[in-house]
């Protein structure tokens, strides 16, 4: 008896797709790929179960994928919940004492659990983990500073119990490489002695992917990569194509800190980091395996010198 088309798809259409996605396979066989997932796709769940199936692929076609996720807005609803205030400065949630326990119950605790649920439900076999566990990401405290308007002197700002990854315990990660497990990492890290600290995510993703020696880094978001001045995307970028397009103000806002860690991921080791939305069905899928789906940032093009 003859199979029914799936999804309206006839098996010569899925056959080609699958000889055109061969050789993107045979490329990445082997490679670790560092995932951050966060943003509109976590609060959606139909976006989420294809997350977990992409994953779940990529680890049975013979890739290493690690995530590390976000979870702002789950954040937020909780401090919300327990009527705990809670203030941003320059985009990063001023964390005190109270506000770190939430944070850390949150990533580590719900949103990282239901991550590793859907993935082994999607058939994939996940661990849930935290950069306190194994010591996986030493952290330390995140210093900022702001210059004065009117005054120019320039002031230290205290976020509390805000961190910045210090070092990544990469041997930890090579056991799940020679597994089949897949590891999802709340990006919590871990510094003195009773020292929690909560850790951007896409941060988190770069010291991660940097440690590991990555061949891809994919930071997924909300918006389709970075466009020029007449709101094209941009395919490719090479790091002083990168810095200089913040320099003239085209990358700007929340977009310059993703790109300063795709620069600093790429100057660690990891071969190319690309910003995908994550919005988009299988976006991972379509940017591993065809023609790429957001912007690719990477030290230099080839036959470059």
């Amino acid at each position: 008896m003859t199979e029914k088309p799936i999804a309206g798809i006839d098996p010569a259409s899925k056959a080609a797709t699958l000889a055109a996605a061969l050789p993107y396979m045979r490329r990445y066989a082997g490679k670790t790929i560092v995932v951050k997932y966060g943003g509109h796709a976590m609060g959606d769940e139909h976006l989420a179960d294809l997350f977990a199936q992409d994953v779940v692929l990529l680890k049975q076609i013979g890739m290493n994928p690690i995530v590390v996720h976000g979870g702002g807005p789950q954040i937020g609803q909780m401090l919300e919940r327990l009527k705990i205030k809670s203030s941003f400065i320059d985009g990063l949630r001023v964390t005190d004492r109270a506000t770190v326990e939430i944070v850390e119950m949150v990533l580590s605790g719900s949103i990282n659990k239901q991550l590793v649920q859907a993935i082994n439900s999607a058939g994939g076999l996940a661990i849930g983990l935290s950069g306190k566990d194994a010591n996986l990401i030493r952290a330390k405290k995140l210093e900022r500073a702001r210059r004065e308007s009117d005054s120019h002197i320039e002031k230290v700002l205290d976020l509390g119990f805000v961190g910045e990854p210090q070092a990544v315990n990469a041997d930890v990660l090579a056991l799940f490489e020679r597994s089949a497990i897949i590891p999802v990492i709340a990006p919590i890290g871990i510094g003195g002695p009773g020292e929690t600290f909560n850790i951007n995510a896409d941060t988190a993703a770069g010291a991660v992917a940097a440690a590991v020696k990555a061949t891809r880094l994919l930071l997924l978001t909300d918006v389709s990569g970075v466009l020029d001045k007449e709101k094209r995307l941009l395919h490719d970028l090479t790091l002083s194509e990168a810095r200089a397009l913040i320099a003239d103000g085209t990358i700007r806002g929340g977009m310059i800190p993703k790109i300063e860690t795709c620069i600093e991921a790429v100057e660690g080791g990891v071969e190319a980091a690309v910003i995908i939305d994550g919005r988009v069905p299988h976006a991972i899928l379509l940017e591993l395996f065809a023609e790429g789906a957001g912007t690719l940032i990477r030290r230099r093009r080839p036959g470059d010198q």
